[in-house]
């Protein structure tokens, strides 16, 4: 998924100099398009200015072909268009539209405007459908004095009609005046992608996004609502203890990174090693702020949380419990250009299968994959394996299985452009050292973590087995510690409550009511307590 901004100033604004300074704290290497002809000295000293203002070894492309010349950078590329207006005067003249002439023919500039438009077009296609940032230049001809001449009217004319192409799809818009710089904001109505789809984005109006597990378990009562093993096995709590009697290095990530991704096959530099899933979603968002995010629920809820955040509009795409929970791929809105779901899905328990995300990820799109859970299945690779799929991304968490809530540890395994923007943009030191120390030892835990999993496995299916023994209680199948079920009445978790057992609320799952619960798989007399009760509470 390419992203787009535009910077627009009129001449000495400051605009160069904000673009050269954006295209180096990109982090991601440099390329310039620079889509002219030097005609005069006057100009060839301009160029050799620009040209002195940007570090050595930044690429420069000469083109006026702008889609192939922003495929020529590469992926993960930041590409610095030096203009907009030296493209369209020469891209003009190409058409045979003479921008001097004081009486073109109007037929020409007709044709001129709808070659020029279609090139453009090609260029913005480029740009979502590709992996780079790009950054192009414009002028503002239409903000001096009325201009004198047909050609040059028709010159300024169809340069505002390009920005307002380029404005349309793009991700930010700058006006640079004075050295200083003002964020133009969309229209409101241009905003609404489908006002029956994408809701507002006042975080404050979604506090159940916020609502977790650890927050609904009151002293003294049993808790099925965290869904962490007890943790940390024995070997690792005493490695851990003694990497804590000297901490005075700063964390180093490089081991875990490299050990995290070659569990999946894949390079250190498509991996980043993240203060827990959380930090994942919000860096995701932050940076990249996709058109149209498509949010699947019932699903855990800080990716939305993050992207609303950020002001990205969300569509809420819902599965259904008719089809057992497994998602419609064509339910997809084609213009989601992120679509975020849990693999397996929290609290529903459904695993989709990976044919689903082969059908979702495609060019120009980011999936991003909550596998918080995958460390609960027999195979544990889950989509991190997967690096054939274009633009996908799988947010993994150590913290379930090995009981490591408390530590915050997970990774990021995807493309290595889109994983080096997402380093760019974090805070140094994020990943703490034991939490580093604790990724480099259990990526290589394969059996115990196999072990683990395999005891989740037998219990959960026991558990299972005594809930749908329950009349009127309604039980979904789960690949993970969890089991989502739904009641006849509102007000479950608030009867087993009675029963000294704290449920997770459903309620706060779009998609879900207060009929559901998610119950933790927990050990063999918790689970039998849990099935009692819920028996004596349908009963009633």
């Amino acid at each position: 998924m390419g992203r787009l901004s535009v910077l627009v100033g009129g001449q000495k604004s400051g605009k160069s100099g904000l673009a050269v300074r954006r295209a180096s704290a990109s982090g991601r290497p440099v390329v310039v398009v620079a889509p002219a002809v030097v005609r005069d000295d006057e100009f060839a000293a301009r160029v050799r200015r620009h040209r002195a203002d940007r570090p050595a070894d930044w690429r420069t492309i000469e083109s006026f072909d702008l889609a192939a010349a922003v495929s020529e950078a590469g992926p993960g590329a930041f590409v610095l268009v030096d203009a907009l207006d030296t493209w369209l005067v020469e891209s003009l003249e190409e058409t045979g539209f003479v921008v001097g002439d004081d009486a073109p023919d109007p037929g020409r500039r007709d044709d001129a405007e709808k070659a020029i438009l279609t090139r453009l077009r090609e260029f913005i296609t480029a740009v979502v459908d590709g992996d780079r940032d790009v950054l192009i230049i414009a002028g503002q001809p239409g903000l001096g004095p009325h201009v004198m001449g047909a050609g040059a009217r028709a010159y300024v004319d169809l340069h505002g009609l390009c920005l307002q192409e380029l404005s349309a799809v793009a991700d930010e818009v700058l006006l640079v005046v004075a050295g200083r710089t003002v964020r133009l904001e969309p229209d409101a109505v241009e905003r609404a992608v489908e006002p029956s789809d994408a809701s507002p984005n006042d975080t404050a109006s979604f506090p159940e996004l916020r609502e977790h597990g650890d927050t609904q378990v009151p002293d003294g009562v049993v808790d099925l609502a965290v869904n962490v093993l007890p943790g940390p096995p024995t070997w690792l709590a005493e490695r851990l203890a003694a990497a804590a009697a000297d901490l005075a290095a700063y964390p180093d990530d490089t081991a875990a990174r490299a050990a995290a991704a070659a569990r999946h096959g894949r390079p250190p530099e498509q991996c980043l090693t993240v203060n827990g899933a959380a930090e994942a979603f919000w860096l995701i968002a932050q940076v990249l702020r996709p058109r149209l995010a498509a949010c699947v629920h019932p699903s855990f809820t800080e990716p939305e949380a993050a992207l609303r955040a950020a002001d990205v509009p969300v569509t809420r795409v819902f599965r259904s419990p008719e089809r057992d929970w497994a998602l419609d791929p064509a339910a997809i809105p084609d213009a989601a250009d992120l679509v975020v779901l849990g693999r397996p899905d929290n609290p529903t328990g459904v695993l989709d299968p990976l044919s689903v995300i082969e059908r979702l990820a495609r060019p120009g799109r980011v999936v991003v994959v909550d596998e918080a859970f995958t460390e609960f299945l027999a195979d544990a690779d889950g989509v991190a394996g997967r690096a054939d799929l274009p633009g996908v991304v799988s947010v993994r968490s150590l913290t379930k299985v090995w009981g490591l809530a408390g530590l915050r540890v997970g990774y990021v395994i995807g493309p290595a452009p889109l994983i080096g923007r997402l380093a760019a943009a974090r805070q140094p030191w994020s990943s703490n050292a034991l939490a580093l120390l604790a990724t480099e030892a259990l990526a290589g835990a394969e059996t115990e973590r196999r072990t683990r999993a395999d005891t989740v496995a037998g219990l959960r299916a026991e558990f299972v087995a005594g809930l749908r023994r329950i009349p009127d209680l309604t039980v979904w199948d789960s690949a993970a510690n969890f089991v989502l079920v739904r009641g006849p009445q509102p007000g479950l978790r608030a009867r087993l409550l009675d029963h000294g057992l704290a449920a997770r609320r459903a309620d706060t799952f779009p998609g879900l009511d207060d009929r559901a619960i998610r119950l933790a798989v927990r050990d063999r007399e918790t689970n039998a307590l849990v099935v009692t009760a819920l028996t004596t509470i349908t009963r009633k």
